[in-house]
């Protein structure tokens, strides 16, 4: 690392001493970067709940049933005592369907008791009216990480981490009642469903492309598309009636759907979700069954050993009970002259852009102001709520229960939840992240930008760095966040987060050419695990290039600052060591590009770049004038 340049690769030149150093634990992925604060908060949090259990001193029955949760979940010997009959017990209410009628009036219990289904049935915000929620309904999930994984190119791929699934299985069903015989018919037919709905379902690339999942469509329609099942009696069960419209995430999965569910594979489906079930609970049930049922995925990341018991119980806890957590975390450990600059720093940022759209050579004059109406209509959520959601207070649980059992309990409060809020409001003020999470979102739908206490820390935030590093960092990443509102998803929704058509089709013709010069400055880039899809992650790309883009303009208007101390400072943020394998299995599930590609791409396309460091046409980090990309 010692002879590199800035010029020719600016993330080893600042991270190169950092990454020889890191070191990545046994029973993680990856080290660095945003794992290393996460760790950070964990480690913090769990001495939190360790001394809170200890004392049995709550600051509230949130925290203390939170608590509870996690004593149990690290009590080792209750769990082996109750062993796998807990979940057992549950995949029991597959036996009792013999036919396609006796699935349909289980559905509902299936659902409450968290056992697979061939379809998923939820109430979701409606996209082209956000004040108010319909049914959603979208296809299953498939073993494989992503349904990418089932394409004939990828075939030597499928085969080998199907055999590491299958030998998964096959380890967790020998601790089962069912004798050998029964346990290989149930693994080979789950194999068969599997490969049913494998190439139905949609990959990571098309779920990314999310307002095409608003397919609304009459119930009368729909029910033809699933002719195989009583729909209509399965929503009246959910909702006590038949509501008029549903949305069709997956069109394709549901215009085959007789194919994947149906008399003829009613064993298949059953043997499927039984397997499948059994597997993804087994962290629930004894340690060794946690140890056996996260072989695989340990498989998929490169992941040497399981996670702590302490650590699997905090996160399970403090991700159950994540509002009080966050909120508990955020008022203990943010400050509040850091939210009050942070704050200032989001409306600097905002109002950047807003000066920006006005000069955009995309949007044309009334595009332009109603993209400024949405910017002045952005919600900023920034370090953790006021109050958890009422949920909370439905989450009670008999501590004398198995851990299983608890955790199926709280399953079925949530889908009941969830069930009840068809005709209700919706509720914008939620927050999407808890603030003990370190990560930040927009939220197109309600038009809103998320940033918890856990991110506004360094190298992302501090008072301790400069102006110049903190727009580096933080600043880079609100301005990402930003940047999805206009991006080819966000583009889509109004300033209300209504899917609606205020571009016109001009300005989208203008957008497009941009979008493909980011497809093409990223796609085919080959790295030691595999090669880059540009098109899959484009919009996370072009909202690293508007954050760029409008923290500099912010510097170019900022005395004393440091290009310098910016550019270091956003090359640290996405400093990150990682297993092969978990970087092989990103570049088809993950809509992020690599933290390489994060940090050494976006400054090519900008002249501060250039000037800072004297960057030439014989560097590596150059790129010619007619190939750089400014967006916003």
């Amino acid at each position: 690392m010692e002879n590199i340049r800035i010029q020719d690769d600016l993330y080893h030149f600042v991270n190169g001493e950092t990454l020889e150093k890191l070191v990545i634990p046994d029973d993680k992925p990856t080290a660095g970067g945003f794992q290393n604060l996460a760790d950070g908060v964990e480690k913090i949090m769990m001495g939190e709940f360790a001394a809170m259990t200890e004392s049995k001193s709550y600051p509230n029955v949130h925290l203390e049933r939170a608590c509870t949760l996690y004593a149990i979940a690290k009590d080792a010997e209750r769990k082996a005592a109750h062993g796998i009959s807990p979940a057992l017990k549950n995949l029991a209410i597959l036996g009792e369907i013999k036919t396609v009628g006796d699935f349909n009036r289980l559905y509902k219990t299936l659902m409450l008791a968290g056992i697979p289904t061939p379809f998923g049935i939820g109430v979701d915000t409606d996209m082209k009216n956000t004040k108010r929620h319909l049914v959603y309904i979208q296809g299953a999930g498939v073993i494989l990480p992503d349904a990418s994984y089932y394409k004939p190119e990828m075939e030597a791929q499928k085969t080998q981490i199907l055999g590491i699934w299958t030998n998964v299985a096959k380890a967790v069903m020998a601790q089962t009642d069912l004798s050998a015989e029964e346990q290989e018919v149930y693994v080979n037919d789950a194999l068969a469903f599997d490969a049913i709905l494998g190439g139905l379902v949609k990959t990571s690339e098309e779920w990314s492309r999310y307002v095409e999942m608003y397919n609304p469509m009459d119930i009368a329609k729909a029910a033809e598309m699933l002719s195989t099942v009583d729909f209509c009696a399965i929503l009246c069960d959910l909702f006590g009636k038949v509501p008029e419209t549903t949305v069709v995430t997956e069109p394709r999965f549901f215009e085959n759907f007789a194919g994947v569910f149906n008399a003829e594979n009613l064993e298949l489906y059953k043997h499927w979700a039984y397997v499948t079930g059994l597997l993804s609970d087994c962290k629930y049930l004894s340690e060794e069954l946690r140890d056996m049922g996260g072989m695989y995925m340990r498989a998929l990341t490169g992941v040497a050993k399981m996670q702590s018991i302490d650590k699997f119980a905090y996160q399970l806890a403090s991700g159950k009970y994540s509002d009080p957590v966050g909120i508990y975390y955020g008022e203990k450990y943010f400050g509040q002259e850091a939210k009050k600059d942070i704050t200032e720093i989001v409306y600097q940022i905002i109002d950047t852009y807003k000066t920006r759209i006005k000069t955009n050579d995309i949007l044309g004059e009334a595009s332009k102001e109603k993209a400024i109406l949405k910017l002045s209509k952005m919600g900023v959520k920034m370090g953790y709520p006021d109050k958890p959601r009422a949920i909370y207070d439905k989450f009670v649980f008999n501590p004398e229960d198995s851990l299983y059992d608890i955790m199926t309990a709280l399953h079925e409060i949530r889908t009941l939840d969830m069930l009840s809020k068809l005709d209700k409001p919706t509720e914008p003020q939620n927050w999407a992240m808890p603030g003990h999470m370190v990560n930040a979102c927009y939220d197109p739908f309600v038009n809103d930008i998320t940033f918890p206490a856990a991110i506004l820390q360094a190298p992302f935030y501090s008072l301790k760095q400069t102006r110049s590093e903190n727009l580096g960092g933080i600043g880079g990443v609100i301005g990402h966040e930003i940047s999805h509102a206009f991006d080819s998803n966000g583009a889509k929704c109004d300033e209300n987060g209504n899917i609606n058509d205020w571009w016109t089709e001009d300005d989208f013709k203008r957008f497009d050419v941009k979008v493909q010069k980011m497809i093409e400055q990223f796609d085919g880039i080959e790295l030691p695990w595999g090669k880059v899809n540009g098109a899959f992650i484009v919009s996370e790309n072009m909202a690293d290039n508007g954050g760029m883009s409008v923290t500099l303009d912010i510097m170019s208007r900022t005395e004393g600052v440091s290009y310098e101390e910016y550019f270091s400072n956003w090359a640290r943020v996405w400093c990150q060591k990682a297993r092969p394998e978990y970087q092989q299995m990103l570049l088809s599930v993950d809509v992020h590009g690599p933290a390489l590609l994060r940090a050494n791409m976006p400054p090519r396309n900008f002249s501060e770049w250039y000037r800072t460091f004297d960057v030439k046409d014989t560097d590596q980090m150059y790129l010619p004038e007619d190939k750089r990309i400014v967006i916003w």
